[in-house]
């Protein structure tokens, strides 16, 4: 994948980044951990500018959270509901929990987006309940921005500062993907094992 990312960043430039990072917001599993660095020794290179790489990897990755937020927004919440007491067990919720869930969204949901978004897979994910609570878009495309920017930033300034080495990068980041996937997988089978239908299910 590494080969794949600085094959494409080397050819296109600006819309390679553009485009690996709309790819990495769709597809949780292409980490920006590996892209940005990479943009960054670019930019150290004087083959592209700081300024520039920054812009372009924020805008793809903001573009890339649109369909994710779209789909949770068009699903609906009701759905959900439904889906929740039907198949509940594999869904690991029930619709009180979801209820919960969303009055939280609704109260701090601007913070979860923006905060969600420094965190590896939770920022492809956090667009979906985004979309299911109806946070308006305007303030769904600023937390993300403003999110995606932060994390972009530290990651182009670690490629930029550590030059040739930016691959020193991919070591400690990496690992941080899978860290995060297991945990999640690991919550996801404690609350499958502990699940309890909602008060009202039938």
């Amino acid at each position: 994948m590494t080969d794949w990312i600085i094959q494409t960043i080397s050819e296109l430039g600006y819309l390679g980044i553009f485009l690996v990072m709309l790819a990495e917001s769709i597809f949780p599993p292409i980490p920006s951990e590996l892209i940005i660095p990479f943009a960054g020794f670019a930019a150290a290179n004087g083959d592209l500018s700081l300024a520039g790489v920054l812009i372009t990897a924020t805008f793809g990755a903001v573009v890339g959270m649109l369909p994710w937020y779209f789909a949770g927004r068009l699903f609906g919440l009701d759905r959900v509901r439904w889906m929740a007491d039907k198949f509940g067990r594999l869904m690991a919720f029930n619709a009180d929990e979801i209820d919960v869930a969303v009055v939280w969204f609704k109260r701090y949901g601007p913070l979860i987006v923006l905060f969600g978004r420094l965190i590896p897979l939770i920022r492809t994910l956090i667009s979906i309940p985004a979309g299911l609570s109806r946070m308006p878009l305007w303030i769904f495309l600023l937390a993300s921005t403003i999110g995606s920017l932060i994390w972009n930033t530290f990651l182009t300034l670690a490629g930029y500062i550590l030059h040739e080495h930016y691959e020193a990068i991919e070591v400690f980041l990496d690992p941080l993907s899978y860290i995060v996937l297991a945990v999640v997988i690991v919550l996801y089978i404690f609350r499958v094992v502990t699940w309890k239908p909602s008060a009202n299910a039938k």
